[in-house]
């Protein structure tokens, strides 16, 4: 019998509609801690399609009021925000660690990550939203302006269940944006305490709405709903696809979406290779593998391929996954037992495709409610067609080292997937990183260091099966507004630019 967190806050959780607190009318379903999965953490209720027109309703409803705010006054909101965050940093830690399995040290940086988010928005409240042009007519006045596209649904994963909300809500709400935010069903504590701190912030009851659920219950009929305006999401490229497509049968929705990857981190032949194994470890195994970041393949030069293995291997298998709160975990556990089964799936997939395993990854603990805690498995593979376990996205401890005799090779071998989220190269030549930089397909890129380590003011997405062209973060702005161009004559008589004639 599951015993209930004496710790948890919302129980049971609610709906937040029009400003009030709702307890489901129905079915709801229960949070439980992936380190420990007999402990239950909350029941939250189930929301229905029902729910989701009531929330997109206030929406709505309370656009028009929104959007004639001042920029200034809404901005303001955000410093209030700010303040209730910092107050509340070790609590919100505490509660993300517990609930997605992050080591308490991540859920902090990640709980920062997001209140840089907000005094990002916050910042940029007073700065231009537009610009004035030059017109070839010398009588009239040109401007560029944004314009808030109107309610935006937000659905957001379990392994950023705080700062990546709020790289979506923020920039939506600032912008006069009204928004529907569906967390993972995962987290959904996390998520509502996130939006209990904006009510308390003092935005206005219809701004921003929560409905708890499932894809089927809930993000579906949210993201197809006919009064939303933008899809924000992050998450698979399965369910990915299929909000571009809704999108693109409407006359007026848009999405943004981040999708995955098959991210990577390149070692070339100049490498210090110290630097390379660290890199190396944190991109693949932080999270226990599980950020859309993680490197799931590191590419070495052949002619390092042995003293880079050497520095590693040992590395990887010293880590330590374990219990969130315990100091000397590198990381936590997987976050269920799917994640648990497609892993090992992975891991089996890889020796029948005549990989060399370095490390046999396996699970820990004799069962699975011990936690969903996994050991890192890592191989060598050569790059050839057909190779699934080098190309498909995993989302776990699993690594496939694969060497390469030259740039332009590793160049090839690192476009050879679906996806293009995050790249790291590791080298001393800057003319080299350059041609890394210019011919490999990525959306973040670095050098010298891991491939995760996203920061808010830049924008966070990819290309091909990892994005639509529409990062989040500081660049989500493109997609919440959409610019228009106004023009304005102070002449009494009207002259046509391009030299039409007006009489």
């Amino acid at each position: 019998m599951a015993t209930v967190a004496h710790n948890t806050v919302f129980d049971p959780g609610r709906h937040f509609i029009a400003g009030d607190w709702r307890a489901a009318d129905g079915a709801s379903f229960e949070s439980h801690n992936p380190a420990r999965t007999r402990e239950l953490l909350g029941v939250y209720p189930a929301g229905t399609s029902a729910d989701v027109d009531a929330a997109v309703a206030a929406a709505r409803e309370a656009f028009p009021n929104w959007r004639r705010t001042s920029r200034v006054k809404r901005g303001d909101l955000f410093d209030n925000l700010a303040q209730l965050i910092k107050r509340d940093v070790d609590e919100l830690a505490t509660v993300l660690a517990r609930e997605s399995g992050k080591l308490l040290d991540e859920a902090r940086a990640e709980v920062i990550e997001g209140l840089h988010m907000v005094q990002y928005v916050f910042g940029t409240a007073r700065q231009p939203y537009g610009q004035v042009i030059a017109s070839e007519i010398e009588a009239k006045d040109l401007y560029e302006r944004r314009k808030p596209r109107g309610v935006v649904a937000v659905i957001t994963p379990w392994n950023f269940p705080f700062a990546v909300p709020l790289w979506m809500l923020a920039p939506s709400l600032l912008e006069g944006n009204t928004t529907v935010f569906k967390p993972s069903e995962e987290t959904p504590e996390i998520g509502q305490r996130l939006v209990a701190l904006f009510a308390e912030a003092g935005f206005p009851a219809g701004t921003i709405n929560l409905i708890h659920g499932d894809g089927l219950g809930v993000g579906e009929p949210l993201a197809r709903h006919p009064d939303v305006d933008v899809v924000a999401f992050t998450g698979s490229y399965e369910v990915g696809a299929k909000i571009r497509r809704w999108a693109a049968e409407s006359d007026h929705k848009t999405c943004a979406c981040e999708m995955g990857s098959k991210s990577a981190v390149i070692v070339c032949e100049d490498a210090d290779l110290e630097l390379a194994a660290s890199a190396a470890l944190l991109s693949a195994f932080k999270t226990a593998g599980q950020r859309c970041v993680s490197a799931g393949r590191v590419l070495v030069h052949r002619s390092k391929l042995g003293a880079f293995v050497e520095r590693f291997v040992p590395r990887a298998e010293q880590v330590r996954f374990g219990d969130p709160f315990d100091r000397q975990s590198f990381a936590g556990p997987l976050i269920n037992a799917a994640a648990v089964e497609k892993v090992t799936a992975y891991n089996e997939l890889a020796r029948r495709e005549g990989a060399q395993v370095l490390l046999e990854g396996k699970r820990l603990g004799d069962t699975l409610a011990d936690g969903y805690f996994m050991s890192p498995c890592v191989y060598l593979q050569e790059h050839r067609p057909g190779v699934r376990t080098i190309r498909e996205e995993v989302f776990g401890p699993h690594l496939a080292i694969i060497p390469f005799d030259n740039d332009d090779e590793a160049i090839a071998i690192y476009n050879d997937t679906p996806y293009g989220l995050s790249m790291a190269v590791i080298t001393e030549d800057y003319r080299r990183w350059r041609l890394y930089r210019d011919e490999c397909d990525y959306g973040m890129g670095y050098v010298n260091l891991p491939c995760i380590g996203a920061e808010v003011h830049l924008p966070f997405g990819g290309v091909k099966r990892s994005g639509n062209g529409q990062p989040s973060a500081a660049a989500l702005v493109d997609a919440v507004t959409h610019r228009t161009a106004f023009t304005v004559n102070h002449d009494r008589t009207i002259r046509m630019a391009q030299g039409m004639k007006a009489e």
